[in-house]
């Protein structure tokens, strides 16, 4: 048995093994997050087991999307849930329990695969983390995320429509520039504030920064044939927004706690929708409008 205290956004968990692998081969992305002293309780535990796991008593309630694969949503009888996490080829790689309130999960492993192992293992913990910490005004958002002078500056739109194009553009071309992630970084209110922080899910960048900004601006990507930038009413802002989180409609509490965060960032964060080309142009208009707001 191995044990593990991790500090993610400021959000401590606890993460218990009961397998063959190291840590590491597991959860490699989140070594930067590894946490040696803790004054506070965690906010969730999760163990990794390779023990059977009986099937959910319920039909299927649900299809969850996670890093690009849709996963099974079971209800249990004490209100909690069970979800069956699958790779790209539909490969079941774990079950995951969780309880109501998503403080404690079990992963049961169903493959022998290390690469399937370590698939199910992250996202199982992705997702945990994403709902465990949705009291707490925080997001697991889908966005690339850029650092310019202290501020963070998060771009927003559906897989393929340019994210990771355009961040590499501000690197290129703009600088003081740095990529802080490329795929999910978590966003909270703080004081008072919108921060944006690193986190351990960067898609297929290797970009695990144990780094925090505060947020300057979010922006929806979309592709045009010219370079054009607008802020957006509070409707839009909205409606951009919660389509780049991780939610449960079907959870209340869950889906609640998002909106609520949601409208906490509108009050103080400004989103813009940028129609753009990918090229420099688009880089310097989007730099200029959103760090002159």
């Amino acid at each position: 048995m191995k044990t593990n205290l991790y500090k993610v956004a400021g959000h401590l968990f606890r993460i218990t093994f009961h397998t063959a692998e190291e840590i590491e081969d597991l959860l490699p992305s989140c070594t930067p997050f590894v946490c040696t002293e803790a004054k506070d309780s965690p906010l969730f535990e999760m163990t990794v087991t390779e023990s059977a796991c009986t099937e959910a008593p319920h039909e299927e309630i649900g299809q969850f999307d996670c890093g690009g694969c849709n996963h099974g949503v079971y209800l249990m009888n004490d209100g909690g849930y069970q979800f069956v996490i699958s790779n790209v080829n539909n490969v079941p790689c774990c079950r995951v329990r969780v309880n109501a309130d998503f403080s404690l999960a079990t992963v049961h492993l169903l493959t022998e695969k290390r690469e399937e192992r370590a698939f199910g293992t992250n996202n199982a913990l992705m997702i945990v983390y994403a709902f465990a910490t949705s009291p707490h005004n925080t997001l697991l958002i889908h966005s690339s995320v850029i650092r310019n002078n202290d501020k963070g500056y998060l771009f927003l739109g559906k897989s393929g429509t340019g994210k990771s194009t355009h961040t590499r553009l501000w690197l290129k071309h703009i600088p003081g520039s740095d990529l802080m992630n490329d795929d999910n970084p978590v966003v909270r209110v703080v004081g008072g504030k919108t921060f944006v922080y690193g986190s351990p899910w960067s898609g297929k960048t290797p970009c695990y920064r144990n780094i925090e900004a505060e947020a300057g601006a979010f922006v929806q990507l979309e592709q045009k044939k010219q370079n054009e930038i607008r802020r957006e009413d509070i409707l839009h802002s909205f409606a951009h927004i919660l389509s780049s989180v991780s939610v449960m409609k079907w959870d209340k509490r869950v889906y609640n706690d998002i909106c609520n965060t949601i409208s906490e960032i509108l009050s103080r964060t400004p989103v813009y929708h940028l129609g753009c080309l990918p090229d420099e142009e688009a880089a310097r208009l989007s730099h200029q409008t959103v760090t002159s707001a």
